[in-house]
């Protein structure tokens, strides 16, 4: 008879790959979700660490250190400057017009002209688009665009900043990408049912890139929103302004006067004690809620990864 199998030692490194094998996290990848954890902390401390200090009272948001994410001494005084001061909330709703406005305006083009450039049968479609793409890689730079917008009367206008922006060639192409994935045989039958070309744009190709749709709809969203470059040269007037154009005069360029000098909400020894590292944070939060509201709207979709929308045959 052979020796009895079951009196062999299985050796030690065996165990140790076994109870790897059966332990839910191996040693990498816990040291990967703590280097994480630590990068993810780091940029969510100092967020909370602006909210607790403008939802706190201005005496206890002095003290408060960099670490510091609960509140101290509740107050809403931030909020309360913020949202009483007119021009502050007329900026506020002349950056929610040009970002609706505009980012449907920018929808409207780019998935119309993706559409128009997806067409097989596009005359000098080459040449459109290496125009487009020439365009896109050298920019004609600010002094033309100034001298577009005087020429054409929108200096101080909403308008100015709205049109200016009106496509961006790398989310046309994204655009693009997703409706070539669109079988043609859905066009086929489109066209054999008398649907014509918006008809078969709205009622066909959109549904099938909803994922691709949202995608762009954040990035244009985004970048309308936290727009302060063009808004300050072309919008002149301070009643036309947007509110990134005064968020970054006072939380970058310390102008309190753009913030507090204006008003009389309050008596002089209350404006006294006010903590303007808590009202800037005020201001901050009250500058990224938006965003904060639309990712979730979108998330779904952009989780699906940028290129990935479209269907198969």
């Amino acid at each position: 008879m052979g020796p009895d199998n079951r009196s062999k030692k299985i050796p030690r490194w065996q165990m140790k790959n076994r109870m790897r094998r059966n332990s839910v996290f191996t040693p990498t990848q816990i040291g990967l979700m703590v280097l994480l954890g630590a990068i993810t902390l780091t940029m969510i401390v100092p967020l909370l660490n602006i909210l607790a200090k403008s939802l706190s009272s201005p005496e206890a948001s002095k003290t408060m250190s960099g670490l510091a994410i609960f509140p101290r001494e509740f107050s809403l005084i931030n909020y309360k400057i913020v949202f009483n001061h007119p021009a502050l909330m007329k900026s506020l709703w002349n950056s929610i017009y040009v970002t609706v406005i505009g980012t449907a305006i920018n929808i409207l083009l780019t998935t119309t002209a993706a559409y128009v450039l997806t067409r097989p049968k596009l005359l000098f479609k080459k040449i459109i688009m290496i125009f487009l793409i020439f365009m896109m890689l050298f920019e004609p730079g600010l002094v033309p665009e100034y001298l577009v917008i005087q020429k054409l009367g929108l200096m101080g206008s909403r308008w100015s900043v709205i049109l200016i922006a009106a496509v961006n060639v790398y989310y046309l192409i994204i655009m693009m990408r997703y409706f070539e994935e669109v079988p043609e045989s859905i066009f086929e039958a489109a066209a054999l049912d008398g649907a014509g070309h918006i008809r078969t744009l709205f009622s066909i190709v959109f549904p099938l890139s909803k994922p691709g749709i949202a995608t762009i709809t954040m990035f244009y969203a985004v970048v309308r929103w936290n727009e302060y470059f063009r808004a300050s040269i072309y919008l002149v007037r301070a009643k036309d302004t947007l509110f990134q154009v005064i968020l970054r005069q006072f939380v970058i360029l310390g102008d309190t006067a753009s913030i507090v000098g204006q008003q009389n909400l309050f008596d002089y020894n209350e404006l006294a004690r006010i903590d303007y590292a808590a009202l800037k944070g005020a201001t901050i939060i009250v500058a990224i809620i938006p965003v904060l509201l639309l990712y979730p709207i979108v998330l779904r979709y952009y989780a699906k990864d940028v290129m990935g929308g479209g269907v198969k045959e």
